[in-house]
C-alpha cells in the first residue's frame, strides 16, 4: 500500500457514507476541495470510479458500494484496535463531536465542561449548539445532549440532568393591567412572549397538560425573538407573560418578582439526556459520558 492509503479509504468510507463532501469533510477535519481532490486521486490510482458525483449530490457507484461494503468491517476493526491502547497509554484520549442546543449549552455544558478537559488534556471536544434536531450519523457526531422526548426510542440514552417543568410567569405589574389566566385558553387575551425556533422557522408552542392530555396553545404578543435572554428581559420588565423554565426564574417567583399561573397545568418532564448510537464507545465519549452522568 501506498503512504497514506488507509487515510483515503477511511475518507472514500466517510464520502460513501454521508453522501456529501460537506459533511464528510466536516467529521474529517478537512475541507471539502482538499477532501474532494483525494477522492480524485484514490480513484486514479485504483483505476475505477468510487464515486457518482452531480452539483447537488455524491453517492458511491457499484464499484464504490462494493468497496465500502468490504472497508466497512475493517475500518471498524482499526477504531477498535486504536481505542483499546487507551488500556496501555491508562487515560482516555481522542476527539469528541457533541452536538446540542441553547438551554443544554449553558445549564449542563457550561458548568461542567471546563472541569472535565482540565482533568481529560487528551481529550479535544467540539460542541455545536443548534435549536433543530440533529442526525447525529449524518451530521458525523459522537454524540448529543437533548430533551430526553425529543431523543430517537433507537438511541442509547444517559440522564445528565434532572427533570425539568416549563412554567408561565409574569411580573406584578403585568398582572395588576392584565387578569391571570386561569386556563390555557385564557391566554388569547394576553400579551405572550413568543420564541421561534431557529431551525424549523416555526413559533414554539406552549404545552400543557390536564387530566394526562397533552394541550398545545399557539399564544400571540407584542414580541417574537429567537434569543432567550431578550425573551426573558421582556418578561421581566412586565411587556408580557413568558414560557420559562422553572430552574431559571426559581428565585424570582419565590420573592415574588414575577408570579406564576397556570401551575397545576405544567407538569415535569424528562430533562437533558445525553444520547448516542448503539455501536463501540470510543474512550474519550465514555470519560465524558462518566463525567456527566447524574
Amino acid at each position: 500500500m501506498r503512504r497514506g492509503d488507509l487515510d483515503d479509504l477511511a475518507a472514500f468510507a466517510s464520502v460513501a457514507r454521508h453522501r456529501s463532501f460537506t459533511r464528510a469533510a466536516a467529521e474529517l477535519g478537512l475541507s471539502p476541495s482538499a477532501l474532494s481532490h483525494a477522492m480524485k486521486a484514490l480513484e486514479q490510482w485504483l483505476g475505477v470510479r468510487l464515486l457518482a458525483r452531480t452539483t447537488r449530490s455524491v453517492a458511491p457507484t457499484a464499484a464504490g458500494e462494493r468497496l465500502l461494503g468490504s472497508l466497512s468491517p475493517a475500518l471498524v476493526q482499526v477504531t477498535e484496535g486504536l481505542a483499546s491502547l487507551a488500556d496501555w497509554r491508562g487515560a482516555p484520549s481522542g476527539a469528541v463531536r457533541l452536538a446540542t442546543f441553547g438551554y443544554a449549552a449553558r445549564t449542563i455544558l457550561a458548568p461542567r465542561l471546563p472541569r472535565f478537559l482540565i482533568d481529560h488534556p487528551d481529550v479535544s471536544v467540539e460542541v455545536i449548539v443548534e435549536d433543530r434536531l440533529i442526525d447525529l450519523v449524518s451530521g458525523g457526531f459522537d454524540a448529543g445532549i437533548r430533551l430526553g422526548e425529543t431523543v430517537e426510542r433507537d438511541m442509547v440514552t444517559v440522564p445528565v440532568g434532572p427533570d425539568l417543568r416549563t412554567v408561565v410567569v409574569g411580573t406584578p405589574a403585568y398582572f395588576s393591567r392584565h387578569a391571570p389566566p386561569e386556563t390555557p385558553a385564557d391566554l388569547d387575551r394576553h400579551l405572550c412572549v413568543n420564541y421561534r425556533l431557529l431551525g424549523g422557522g416555526g413559533l414554539l408552542p406552549w404545552e400543557f397538560e390536564e387530566a394526562g392530555r397533552d394541550v398545545r396553545v399557539k399564544v400571540a404578543g407584542q414580541l417574537i425573538v429567537n434569543d432567550e435572554v431578550l425573551a426573558a428581559a421582556a418578561v421581566r420588565a412586565g411587556a408580557g407573560l413568558g414560557y420559562m423554565m422553572e430552574h431559571d426564574v426559581a428565585d424570582e417567583i419565590a420573592d415574588g418578582r414575577l408570579l406564576q399561573v397556570l401551575s397545576t397545568w405544567c407538569p415535569s418532564y424528562p430533562g437533558c439526556r445525553l444520547y448516542y448510537p448503539d455501536r463501540r464507545v470510543t474512550p474519550a465519549l465514555r470519560a465524558l459520558i462518566d463525567a456527566f452522568r447524574v
